[in-house]
């Protein structure tokens, strides 16, 4: 064990750190029966742990737990955070404005959000510039449900991008994200994710640079996304328990609302 994850053990509550750890196997646990299901390894998926509204404490007591792959939503936030969670990896899962693109960066694991040519640009523009020798691990969000509600790469014009997106230096494209449906039964998101997993065969048949990872699934419907092949879920609820501001009716999910009239303007989307 680490000197530094000694230190956060003896400086977070312990009835935490034991009730985030049983969190986490449970989770695990669910996400390797899913894996074993499909004839797949459970070390193939990677959980982020999405901690929108978890305060820094939670957190310190989370990557003790082992937890230690965080996501956030909103840029301004997770700053606050990084600064004061040590030991930990962290994704954006949100949206990113233009403005804190500069910060993300410089601050993020991996950015699995870029839903635009135009922001594509923009960081590689910024890597190349902040840390010319580490190509910024991203991931390119895609709509694959061609919901107007949703930000994202349609799949036709994401097709027709791929190439030029693969030749900005400063990016490491690992592979795509997509949001699921709002559904009341986590069996009817299994559309998208197929969908999203047979995009990414199609593309890496013609691109082979275009990685392999798929990030796809949250707390209601992560098990289904498993099922179809991804290798990261976004999961927040089922370990840190409802937020503050969680507010949903019959077939909504609180866990994502990443569209078009948000994304360029807000922080507001919560994809986990």
């Amino acid at each position: 064990m680490s000197v530094s994850t000694d230190l956060q053990r003896s400086a977070s509550d312990p009835a935490e750190v034991a009730a985030l750890a049983a969190a986490r196997a449970r989770i695990l646990g669910r996400i390797g029966a899913a894996a074993r299901r499909v004839g797949r390894e459970p070390g193939e998926v990677r959980l982020v742990a999405v901690s929108k509204t978890v305060e820094a404490s939670r957190l310190r007591a989370a990557v003790a737990a082992g937890l230690e792959l965080l996501g956030e939503n909103r840029v301004q936030e997770a700053l606050a955070k990084i600064e004061t969670v040590p030991g930990a990896a962290w994704h954006l899962v949100g949206p990113l404005q233009a403005n804190k693109a500069r910060r993300a960066v410089t601050s993020f694991a991996m950015i699995e959000t870029v839903d635009s040519a135009a922001l594509a640009v923009r960081l590689d523009r910024l890597a190349t510039e902040l840390r010319p020798d580490r190509p910024l691990p991203v991931l390119l969000e895609v709509n694959v449900d061609a919901d107007p509600a949703k930000a994202g790469f349609g799949t036709e014009q994401l097709g027709a991008a791929l190439p030029a997106l693969l030749d900005l230096p400063g990016l490491d494209v690992r592979g795509l994200m997509t949001v699921g449906r709002l559904v009341a039964e986590p069996e009817a998101a299994r559309p998208t994710f197929v969908a999203l997993r047979r995009l990414s065969e199609a593309l890496r048949g013609r691109e082979p640079r275009l990685g392999p990872d798929l990030s796809m699934g949250m707390s209601d419907d992560f098990e289904v996304a498993v099922e179809e092949g991804a290798t990261l879920v976004r999961v927040g609820r089922a370990i840190f328990g409802e937020r503050p501001d969680h507010r949903h009716g019959p077939g909504g999910h609180p866990d994502h609302a990443h569209g078009p009239g948000t994304g360029p303007v807000t922080e507001p989307a919560d994809h986990r």
